[in-house]
């Protein structure tokens, strides 16, 4: 037959040792350490408040394995359609949107930077030798009334053909015609004459 001194003895210590984990467990939960329900709740609310704010510094990230390659797509599109691997064709655009607008092209000068070295000006940061261009600088001088040179301008930043607009220079005018100074840049396909 089982000892009842000694099971009662167990029972007893392990009824202390409830009662004091209890004991602890209370003291722990109204002590100043783990603090008073409206800290906590205030706490609460400032980590829900940065998940959330973590949560929208996230998003744009979803599905960026998806839009790496959509975007390399667009940039080669970009590349191909935007830029040329021939000189005539940016004379020929430039020809062909002086005319539509009715501006003279008084005077065109072309400089082309084709080594590496150049220190051709960077598009936003990225060397355009690495990417496959060369530099060619345009000095042009236009002539026309200020509506005409206006349209030109104006058709010159929507044309397929990628223009950079470095600066514009109005001249005098005598009788209507405004003598419009440019100095423009533009990007051809390297290995292309």
């Amino acid at each position: 037959m089982p000892d009842l001194r000694e099971t009662r003895k167990k029972l007893k210590i392990g009824m202390a040792a409830l009662a004091a984990v209890d004991i602890i467990a209370l003291a722990i939960f109204f002590s100043p350490i783990v603090g008073s329900e409206t800290s906590r709740r205030d706490q609460l609310t400032a980590q829900w408040k940065e998940l959330q704010l973590k949560t929208r510094e996230v998003e744009p990230l979803k599905g960026l394995d998806k839009k790496i390659p959509v975007a390399r797509t667009q940039i080669d599109q970009f590349y191909k359609d935007r830029f040329s691997s021939q000189q005539s064709d940016v004379s020929g655009d430039l020809g062909k949107l002086a005319q539509e607008s009715g501006v003279k092209i008084t005077e065109i000068k072309y400089k082309e930077k084709q080594d590496e070295g150049s220190g051709a000006k960077e598009i936003r940061g990225i060397d355009p030798a690495v990417v496959g261009l060369r530099q060619v600088q345009i000095d042009a001088g236009f002539e026309g009334n200020y509506l005409q040179l206006i349209r030109f301008v104006n058709a010159l930043e929507r044309n397929k053909l990628f223009f950079l607009v470095d600066s514009v220079e109005l001249g005098g005018q005598e009788s209507g015609v405004v003598q419009l100074k440019m100095k423009l840049e533009t990007y051809l396909k390297t290995g292309a004459a």
